[in-house]
């Protein structure tokens, strides 16, 4: 078997048809060159090149082989490029922690163009609340995820060590079950406070917004049930259980389709948020969802 820097000398004498202008090519000496190929035709027991005038010329056995060695010097230019190729194509996992709904989120969107930018990057999806997402990211359990915040705040500053990126602004209402239109006629925090809530548990998003507006009033909901899922929150407002919070779209929507109430004059401002740790924001798989998120929402609208 015949190394590569050989077959390389060999089809570089061929092509240039002078050793001293091969040598020059492959940035080697002449004697260098001239060993090569004698110890090739050597190797084989054939006569590769006869001399001329000009220089060298190829056998009938130096052209019956020339193209073989030509296709063994591509497929090892083929061979190193994949090899090389595989130094800058993403590999791994990466684990995202999702929230509220698929549709909010892009994630359909996102996932879509994460497998067009790495196609051999395996994502994992978890879904929770926003809170929970966060804790998850902190812990290392999540590489990113999707987070809920007043606009501005991010995971606040008890998480110094996660950078966040925000992705849209939009309101929280609150919503009454139908037929409720004159128990909430007043936007008064206070009177909207001792009415029945339907809350969620400290890490949602929602109970963070609505201690919010509460917590400086001295007030706290009259909590009558405890759920961990829009959508059941939702369900139970519709079965006049108590008051919750809806985010703008699907609020507008329960209030056309299903008879919701919309207080009026009561919104809580928030942001979706995409979070991840700081110190792990040049990994190649997090840079790569960064990019993408890029291009998926147009960039921050902070």
């Amino acid at each position: 078997m015949h190394d590569i820097p050989t077959l390389r000398a060999f089809v570089t004498v061929a092509r240039e048809g002078s050793v001293s202008r091969a040598a020059e090519r492959l940035h080697l000496t002449q004697p260098a060159v001239s060993l090569k190929l004698k110890q090739l035709q050597e190797t084989l027991g054939l006569t590769l090149f006869r001399r001329r005038p000009q220089g060298l010329a190829l056998t009938a056995d130096g052209q019956a082989l020339l193209p073989a060695a030509e296709r063994a010097l591509a497929a090892m230019a083929a061979f190193e490029q994949s090899a090389r190729a595989l130094h800058s194509t993403l590999h791994g996992r990466l684990r995202i922690g999702t929230i509220v709904d698929p549709e909010f989120i892009r994630l359909g969107a996102f996932l879509h163009r994460l497998v067009e930018r790495a196609p051999q990057l395996e994502t994992e999806l978890q879904h929770g609340m926003s809170g929970s997402v966060l804790e998850w990211i902190r812990r290392e359990v999540l590489d990113v995820g999707f987070f809920l915040a007043p606009p501005g705040e991010g995971p606040g500053p008890d998480a110094p060590e996660i950078a966040y990126r925000e992705l849209t602004h939009f309101h929280y209402h609150v919503v009454a079950p139908p037929g409720w239109g004159s128990r909430v006629a007043s936007s008064d925090w206070k009177d909207l406070a001792a009415l029945p809530w339907i809350v969620t548990p400290p890490l949602s998003a929602h109970h963070r917004l609505l201690h919010g507006a509460l917590d400086p009033l001295g007030v706290t909901p009259h909590g009558v049930a405890q759920v961990d899922q829009e959508a059941c929150m939702l369900d139970l407002v519709r079965a006049g259980v108590g008051l919750s919070l809806a985010r703008d779209a699907l609020a507008m929507a329960e209030r056309q389709e299903r008879g919701l109430v919309v207080v009026e004059g009561v919104r809580l401002p928030c942001a979706l948020c995409f979070v991840w740790q700081r110190e792990r924001s040049e990994e190649p798989a997090i840079a790569a969802a960064l990019e993408v998120l890029e291009s998926v929402w147009g960039g921050s609208t902070a």
